[in-house]
Parts: structure tokens; C-alpha cells; sequence
């Protein structure tokens, strides 16, 4: 394993002493990492299925038909009411279920029309949409859609504007000139327009949303990059690695890029808190993704539209809220633990 400097090490120690970052970044990581595994805590498959001496996976298989569980239904079976009727029988065969019995797509009508309220008897713990879908189910894998976006968002765009930045700030000159004026230009197409006539024309998917994203993201990070790299340019070691004969890509990669990476690392927490801002934001205004996929901004039109129905919104406005202080909390711990001034003598 790479050995850390003492100066990263000293960052990283002043990181976690700032106590509302550090257990913020380490809620959202958890929170993160549970989602990648959402279809083993809320999914209406089974995660084991005892029958007959024979024990089956459905989460982890392919469909299984009602048919060869004892069901009368063709499809896949209903693993909510195997489990009851297991029960009942009471013959040694059972169903295990996830926390929460439900996937973010099914309807269901049979505990009163939706929208119905939290009701922890029939496992809709934050309560049901307008047409029946599990709030909680939707809340956390739109969780796992925002994050994955903001965050594939936000590593091609620094990627992007990295290279291009840190190529204008060293070159300079025409070649810095030209792509400033190419930027200005680009920056002064809508952004909002240009997602209307797409969405009109081709069907909305999260690739599309990330690719266009990207190319109206890249240009934040590359007015700091050129800055920073002009900057460090100019100083004595870059000077010195050109008089030892030092190539453009060496002292680009070893030398300017690394004196670089605390502006990158603390502007990165603000960046993902903006993209998962603007696809909620999309999505409350019908622009976003399409339905059914879950949402976060769908679910806040919802509860917009349905203010007697308060466990809507309050479920989709605390989650968000929640989401963005801490990455809010995470961006001021990694800015206060990186900063210079804290490393810095004056003799």
C-alpha cells in the first residue's frame, strides 16, 4: 500500500476532528453502500424459499412461477401470501422476506385507496403514492439513481475540465484564447431549452441525462483548473523540473495536478449536492426521467399536488434535506481540513 505523506496525514486527522463532516461522510457512505444492495432489504422477491425439502432464491435467480411453490397463478409468484399460507400450513416449508415486502413499481390496492397512510401492520412504513406504490421502496432506490448520477456526473465532468484547464493554464497564449471563447460561446446555450427539444424528441433515459449534464457541467471545473494551473506554473519547482528536462505530461501529472487536488477535493461535495438538485429538480418539472423509474422529483410533485396527503412530501422533503446538509456538513469538513493557511508558517 501507497504510504501517506505526514502533511495528508495531518489533513486527514484534522478531517475527522471536525465531527459533523466526518460522521456525516460516514452516514452517507453507509447509506450509499446499502443502497447498492436495495433488492436484498426492500424487494417483494423472496430472499429464500424452503419447499419441499428444496431451498430457492428468487432474488438472486430467475423468475419463479406460482406454479411450482403451489400456487395457482401462471407468473412469478406471490411471496407475501406463500409466506402466509407456509405459515398456516405450518409443514416445514417457509418464505424469508426483505425488511420491507415491496418493490418500488408494484401497486397495491388491497389496504384502502391510495394514497394510504404509514401502517406498519401491512409494511408500508412511510405509507403509499397516489396509485399505491411504496413510498419508502421509491425513496430509496431514487436515493440509489441521484447518487449514482451525481456522482458519474461529477467524474466525467472534473475529468473533462481537468484536462482542459490544466492544458489552458500551462499552454496559454492562442491556444488559451480560442477555448476561452469557445466556453464563453457554449456557456451561452440554455441549458433548460436544450433538455426540452431532447425530451421531446428521443425517450429520456439516465444515460442521455448524464451525457447532457456533462456537457454543460465541465466548464466550472475548468475556469479553476486553468487558474490554478497558471498559477503553480510560475512557481520554483515547475521551473526547476523544466531545467532538469522534465516532459509537459510529467510535470502536469506529478507536479502541478497534485498541488491542484485540494481545490478538486473540496469542490467535489458541492458539485454532487448540485447535480442531485438539478435532477430532482427535472424530474418535479416532468422533465426528468421516465416513469415508472423512481424518483425523487416525481414523488415531490406528488406531494405537492397532494397536501392532505402529508406523509408524502414530508418523506420526500425530509430525505432530501437530510441528503444535502450532509453533503453540505462533508464539503465544509473537507474545505476546513485542506485548507493551506492551517499548514502554512510565516517566518
Amino acid at each position: 500500500m501507497a504510504k501517506l505523506s505526514p502533511l495528508t496525514q495531518k489533513k486527514i486527522r484534522n478531517f475527522k476532528a471536525i465531527k459533523r463532516g466526518y460522521w456525516s461522510f460516514l452516514i452517507l457512505s453507509a447509506l450509499l453502500v446499502l443502497s447498492l444492495v436495495a433488492e436484498l432489504l426492500i424487494n417483494s422477491k423472496a430472499l429464500v424459499v424452503k419447499y419441499q425439502g428444496e431451498y430457492f432464491f428468487p432474488v438472486f435467480t430467475d423468475v419463479r412461477l406460482g406454479s411450482e411453490f403451489g400456487q395457482m397463478a401462471a407468473g412469478e409468484a406471490n411471496y407475501r401470501e406463500l409466506q402466509q399460507t407456509f405459515r398456516h400450513e405450518n409443514n416445514g416449508n417457509y418464505v424469508v422476506m426483505p425488511l420491507v415486502p415491496w418493490n418500488p413499481f408494484e401497486q397495491d390496492f388491497n389496504h384502502g385507496y391510495p394514497p394510504t397512510p404509514p401502517d406498519s401492520a401491512t409494511k408500508h412504513y412511510l405509507g403509499t403514492d397516489v396509485i399505491g406504490r411504496d413510498i419508502l421502496a421509491r425513496l430509496v432506490y431514487g436515493f440509489r439513481i441521484a447518487m449514482g448520477f451525481a456522482l458519474m456526473t461529477m467524474a466525467l465532468s472534473f475529468v473533462i475540465g481537468i484536462v482542459i484547464g490544466s492544458a489552458m493554464g500551462f499552454f496559454g497564449g492562442k491556444f488559451d484564447l480560442v477555448v476561452q471563447r469557445l466556453i464563453e460561446v457554449w456557456s451561452m446555450v440554455p441549458f433548460l431549452y436544450v433538455i426540452m427539444i431532447l425530451v421531446s424528441l428521443v425517450r429520456p433515459t439516465f444515460g442521455l441525462f448524464v451525457i447532457i449534464n456533462v456537457l454543460f457541467g465541465w466548464m466550472g471545473i475548468t475556469w479553476y483548473m486553468r487558474t490554478m494551473t497558471y498559477k503553480e506554473s510560475a512557481r520554483e519547482y515547475v521551473l526547476a523540473a523544466r531545467a532538469l528536462g522534465a516532459s509537459t505530461w510529467r510535470i502536469l501529472l506529478k507536479h502541478i495536478l497534485p498541488n491542484t487536488m485540494v481545490m478538486i477535493v473540496t469542490i467535489a461535495p458541492f458539485t454532487i449536492a448540485a447535480n442531485i438538485t438539478a435532477l430532482t429538480a427535472l424530474d418535479y418539472l416532468g422533465l426528468g426521467l421516465m416513469p415508472p423509474t423512481p424518483s425523487w422529483g416525481e414523488l415531490l410533485q406528488q406531494g405537492k399536488s397532494n397536501l392532505d396527503s402529508p406523509w408524502i412530501v414530508t418523506s420526500v422533503v425530509s430525505s432530501i434535506v437530510v441528503v444535502l446538509v450532509m453533503v453540505t456538513f462533508i464539503g465544509e469538513a473537507i474545505r476546513g481540513a485542506f485548507d493551506p493557511k492551517k499548514f502554512t508558517r510565516y517566518v
